[in-house]
């Protein structure tokens, strides 16, 4: 599978280079890695970096922001399978998979600059969130609501809340926890203090 994704039919033409492609999205993470904003980012740039011409990054991406999306949507990791036989094992699986992302210092810089920009481009991040975010939120709420149906957890329990609990407490600890705090049992310490207040 290629980089990129996309519903539409490609045109006719030389096939696509994985490799260039690769290239071209790694010169995008690492120039903004590197301090580059969103509004520096220029295609000149990105094609110098990776060592391919303008004309390669056009006929992929058709301006800047199509190509920034897909940069930042591999920093995200498939989501994980769940097994759907525990409410507990499910979060647990889900919230890890957040302790990894954010594990990697490459990517906490790299998003941590791009996303200083979402005032500015709202539409490239609101893209962003749709196609890299979205999956895992539906993915949590969709355990969550089994977890209620199932009775796992509280009948009563609000599911909005239930969801910002768990994943804004792994953000804190991703954002502004003690450094290094993300220790391999994080996830299941999050998912048993969240649950102990969900449980019927």
């Amino acid at each position: 599978m290629t980089i990129q994704e996309s519903g539409t039919a490609r045109p006719a033409g030389r096939p696509r280079s994985e490799k260039a492609e690769k290239a071209i999205v790694e010169a995008v993470l690492d120039l903004i890695g590197e301090g580059m904003g969103v509004s520096e980012l220029t295609i000149e740039a990105i094609a110098a970096r990776a060592g391919v011409g303008k004309t390669t990054i056009y006929r992929r991406w058709g301006n800047k922001e199509d190509l920034v999306v897909d940069a930042l949507s591999t920093l995200k990791a498939p989501l994980p399978p769940l097994a759907g036989t525990s409410v507990r094992d499910d979060l647990v699986a889900l919230v890890d998979a957040m302790r990894r992302e954010h594990g990697q210092a490459r990517s906490r810089c790299v998003m941590n600059i791009a996303m200083s920009e979402a005032d500015r481009y709202p539409q490239l991040f609101e893209r962003f969130l749709q196609r890299a975010v979205e999956p895992r939120r539906k993915a949590m709420r969709e355990v969550i609501e089994r977890g209620v149906a199932s009775g796992e957890l509280r009948a009563d329990l609000d599911v909005d809340m239930a969801q910002a609990m768990i994943s804004g407490t792994m953000l804190w600890h991703t954002k502004w926890g003690p450094a290094g705090d993300l220790s391999l049992d994080l996830a299941e310490r999050v998912v048993d203090a969240a649950l102990a207040g969900m449980a019927p």
